[in-house]
């Protein structure tokens, strides 16, 4: 009992350790602007910064103008019927029971609806489902109840837990990101292809940034993929959006969004490996060691 007790005393603060050296690191990334998070009262979705996030904002819009007519007119024609079709205003019920041209009218005209719908809907998962040529790929795990991330062609793996008020501070952030800010972030450089790859552990949790415009299931025992090209640099923020047990609403996810030369020098601090660069990270540190 003692010798167990000890061990998991060492992987503490080994853990500490390691989550301690990523923080410092992240402390050397330049100034970023928040931008993918809530605001208060707000009732529209974040700011999009990739195209995936613009297409589905297209879509909510779209639907929006759809829905609303639709339901103004079937809103309507309860109001006439309870107006005009109740028992004092036409004692004698009417005895007809078909109409041709109204049934064909009702079944004709929502199938329209549906394939103007379609039209721009497949499209958009089309683009969301089909992982392009990846200039980054990362895993992400989902655990009870935080994330863990592996830069696989580099070596560098960290987890990621949200803070606590009193320790916001600390990392940089203000007392209004609590529940969103976490300890680390996931950092990925700007106008780049990132592929993410989400699995879960232990049971299903789900990877979610809605600037992003991505969302993801960690299935335990399965691979999944998502996309993101993300325009802006600065601060992002999510969620686990599946319910996922006791501390689900405590799993945020944080994502830096720096440039190419930021990216690489945090993964120089991280002790990255760095065999078999793609050319765009040849051409950087190309750039990053003339400069110097």
């Amino acid at each position: 009992m003692r010798l167990s007790k000890a061990f998991l005393s060492l992987v503490t603060a080994s853990l500490a350790g390691v989550t301690a050296s990523l923080a410092a690191a992240d402390d050397l990334l330049p100034q970023l602007p928040v931008i993918g998070a809530p605001v208060p009262d707000g009732i529209a979705l974040q700011r999009p910064v990739t195209a995936l996030a613009r297409e589905v904002v297209f879509l909510d819009n779209l639907l929006l103008w759809i829905i609303t007519p639709i339901t103004i007119f079937v809103t309507a024609l309860l109001i006439w019927v309870i107006l005009f079709h109740n028992r004092r205003a036409s004692p004698e019920p009417a005895r007809f029971t078909h109409n041709t041209p109204i049934e064909v009218a009702w079944t004709v005209i929502p199938a329209l609806i549906l394939v103007f719908i379609a039209i721009f809907t497949f499209p958009a998962l089309r683009h969301q489902q089909v992982m392009p040529e990846a200039d980054v790929t990362i895993k992400a795990t989902g655990y009870q109840w935080y994330w863990g991330y592996e830069y696989v062609d580099h070596g560098v793996e960290f987890s990621q837990f949200m803070l606590e008020r009193d320790e916001l501070a600390d990392y940089g952030y203000t007392d209004d990101l609590y529940l969103l800010a976490t300890d680390t972030a996931m950092v990925v450089p700007v106008n780049r292809n990132i592929v993410l790859q989400v699995t879960a552990a232990d049971v299903i949790h789900a990877w979610t940034v809605p600037a992003f415009g991505v969302k993801q299931d960690g299935i335990p025992g399965r691979l999944a993929e998502l996309w993101f090209n993300a325009e802006e640099e600065g601060i992002y923020f999510g969620q686990c959006s599946e319910l996922c047990g006791i501390n689900h609403a405590y799993m945020p996810i944080t994502v830096k969004v720096v440039s190419e030369a930021e990216y690489i020098a945090w993964l120089e601090r991280q002790g990255a490996e760095f065999a078999n660069l793609p050319a765009w990270m040849e051409e950087q540190k190309i750039q990053m060691a003339s400069s110097n």
